[in-house]
């Protein structure tokens, strides 16, 4: 590999992109350039131990700037946010935060997978991302509860207050643009 396509790879912006982007919702997340890669993290991982998620990988990648390796990577999304590193990382770094925020910052670039695109159409469409279906809503009598649940469902007005929302946030174009190029 030659130098200039080893640059190429490398984002210098990107670890402050993240740094800016998760500042704006969660505190500490400066804390990221201080991760010396001890492991703990991933070691203490629910998922790392069922998947290919490594999460001190992804928090290499963003100290070093590999924001297309970290962004485009399926298992990104692989994370359940149980925050069991975060709470174990003895730097005190957001680690779970990190990871929302460059799940934000990959959906942002176009890179949501086409399960998430679904889930985020059900909630478009229904203002749910499970909508009820006859057997749920069986199941839920048979137990005792109400047909339906105590959300849209059970308020049809709302179903227009959500949609304005998801508009208004930006979640409705966000997901329109994702589906069009959604990762296969």
């Amino acid at each position: 590999m030659s130098a200039s396509q080893l640059i190429k790879k490398f984002d210098i912006d990107f670890t402050q992109e993240v740094i800016d982007y998760a500042s704006k919702f969660f505190e500490d997340v400066e804390n990221v350039r201080s991760c010396i890669q001890c492991a703990t993290c991933t070691g203490s991982c629910p998922s790392g131990r069922e998947t290919a998620w490594r999460v001190r990988k992804l928090i290499r990648q963003v100290q070093l700037g590999l924001k297309n390796a970290a962004i485009r990577n399926d298992v990104l999304w692989d994370c359940t946010t149980c925050y069991t590193c975060q709470e174990r990382c003895p730097r005190l770094i957001p680690i779970t935060d990190i990871v929302r925020a460059v799940r934000n910052i990959a959906v942002r670039n176009g890179f949501m997978l086409p399960r998430h695109v679904q889930v985020a159409g059900l909630m478009i469409k229904h203002g749910h991302a499970v909508p009820i279906n006859d057997e749920v809503k069986a199941v839920r009598k048979e137990i005792g509860l109400s047909e339906l649940p105590p959300t849209v469902h059970s308020y049809p007005d709302a179903l227009g207050e959500v949609k304005k929302l998801l508009d208004e946030t930006g979640f409705t174009k966000l997901v329109e643009e994702a589906s069009k190029g959604v990762q296969k």
